[in-house]
């Protein structure tokens, strides 16, 4: 059950684009809700929807948390992208599981981790996708804070950008993803979903999306 990360991250961005979790648009940009124009879209809810794609993506995050991180006592997903991802991954690797929330409800007991964790207990993250990495990361600290020892987070998806590459740094906290940025535009290029042309342009946004777009 060796990995093989290329192969892994090329058939995961395969699957994305088959089913339109992710989508591309050069000339027609998206806006996220922080207001960032962006050439991508991603949407990975979707592949639970084809049982033989949200199966492989559970059998590839056992084969990381397995040979990455070892034994493990919890799963815990991210609210909310990543909590049926979190669940089957724990079902197969016969753990307990719990879920973070973006932040404490507001009523009853006001649990931010639901499900029940213990201080000592080592704990691996699964989340759907990460940009900047800061809400995954809330959900390390919330974690850490509980008295867990992290082991580190899987996610289907990384964009790749400087931001989330300095904030999983600053916080010691080890993010192995099925597919980044990088692989899935160039499983693009080969599959037709992009041209040549607009290579540069997608790779000037993933250095600084804040300002790319902003002439468009």
């Amino acid at each position: 059950m060796r990995i093989n990360f290329e192969e892994t991250a090329l058939a995961t961005a395969e699957y994305l684009l088959q089913i339109k979790a992710i989508k591309l648009d050069n000339n027609n940009p998206f806006t996220w809700a922080s207001g960032i124009k962006s050439p991508i879209y991603c949407d990975n809810r979707k592949t639970l929807s084809y049982p033989k794609i949200r199966t492989y993506i559970r059998q590839e995050f056992v084969k990381y948390i397995t040979e990455v991180f070892g034994t493990v006592d919890i799963i815990a997903g991210v609210a909310t992208g990543a909590i049926a991802q979190g669940a089957l991954v724990a079902q197969e690797l016969g753990l307990p599981f719990v879920y973070v929330r973006s932040e404490k409800k507001s009523h009853g007991l006001e649990n931010l981790i639901e499900g029940v964790v213990e201080s000592g207990q080592s704990v691996v993250v699964v989340e759907d996708l990460v940009s900047t990495g800061k809400s995954s990361l809330n959900a390390v600290q919330a974690l850490r804070d509980a008295g867990c020892n992290v082991k580190g987070m899987v996610a289907i998806f990384t964009y790749q950008l400087p931001d989330a590459e300095q904030n999983f740094k600053d916080s010691g906290c080890v993010l192995k993803t099925l597919t980044n940025y990088d692989f899935l535009i160039k499983k693009a290029l080969e599959q037709g979903y992009i041209k040549n042309t607009d290579l540069q342009s997608l790779i000037q946004w993933r250095e600084n999306p804040k300002t790319w777009g902003l002439d468009k």
